[in-house]
């Protein structure tokens, strides 16, 4: 099967710092990268990682030829990646000494998507295989209909949260993803529990606390625990972890294994610096496995 993702492409930028800035705080940072990101596009770069064919589907600006060339490079296929007249988008990260960070996105390209791209590039999907989507792009109710039409699974990463874009999505979403914070906005917005969204099963990550899936109509709750690592960069172990435990499904693992490969993937993720680029490799998992053998 395929898995299909509209997303994000970013330009990544990193700045380590000895602690994250207060407000009206300079700091000099002791380094600086830039890298391929997007929520997106390390999502894409996950499930192929994992081993799963995976077509990613997304706009970059004039400059973005080396996001595509890397995307190639770690087995995604770049063929409904379209140029936009606008800048590729970017994210400035902010990372501290302990890994945490916080992140500022401009959208640039990622807010400029084709309906009719979208729409014909779907046309190709078969019954069966897999739309992933996050908040980072436009055309998102569309596209989740779209693939509910031609009979997708839907899995929708409601980051960065926002309600209004969050209830458009639910309707056609079979696998709702979201942090703790995610699903207690989104309870808050809703006036409901958890077990009173409107949706098939919902997916929460808690980093170092592991995962819960929740079954909406049986009420079965799947948990799995996190490894214990020591921690370089979080960024972008949420979309390690999606992108694997999607790859996990397509590959026609059960629930409960693929959350624990995806677990097992982002705490490697975490152990080193950057986003896309340090997402492992199903081999590379295998070796970082080992040590908790």
């Amino acid at each position: 099967m395929t898995i299909y993702n509209f997303g994000s492409i970013n330009a990544d930028l990193f700045y380590h710092l000895p602690h994250l800035p207060a407000p009206g705080e300079t700091l000099a940072a002791r380094g600086h990268e830039r890298g391929l990101g997007g929520k997106g596009a390390n999502q894409s770069v996950a499930a192929a990682r994992a081993g799963s064919r995976t077509v990613h589907i997304g706009a970059v600006g004039p400059d973005g030829g080396w996001a595509i060339e890397r995307l190639a490079r770690f087995g995604v296929e770049t063929q409904a990646i379209k140029r936009s007249k606008e800048p590729t988008g970017h994210a400035i990260i902010n990372v501290d000494a302990d890994g945490e960070n916080t992140i500022v996105i401009w959208p640039g390209a990622n807010r400029g998507q084709s309906r009719d791209h979208v729409r014909d590039t779907l046309s190709k999907a078969r019954p069966g295989d897999y739309l992933m989507l996050q908040n980072e792009t436009d055309c998102l109710a569309e596209a989740a209909e779209l693939g509910q039409i031609h009979g997708l699974r839907v899995i929708f990463s409601a980051a960065p949260f926002d309600v209004a874009s969050a209830l458009d999505v639910l309707p056609f979403t079979d696998v709702l993803l979201v942090n703790e914070i995610e699903m207690e906005q989104l309870s808050a917005a809703l006036s409901k529990p958890i077990s009173a969204i409107p949706v098939p099963a919902i997916l929460v990550t808690k980093g170092a606390h592991g995962a819960d899936y929740h079954d909406q109509a049986t009420g079965e709750v799947i948990r799995v625990a996190a490894l214990p690592v020591a921690p370089v960069d979080t960024t972008g172990a949420g979309d390690t972890f999606a992108g694997y435990f999607v790859a996990g499904l397509d590959q026609g693992m059960d629930v409960r294994s693929a959350m624990e490969q995806a677990a097992a993937a982002a705490a490697c993720k975490v152990t080193r610096k950057g986003t896309a680029d340090a997402i492992p490799t199903r081999d590379e998992l295998t070796q970082f496995l080992k040590a908790f053998a």
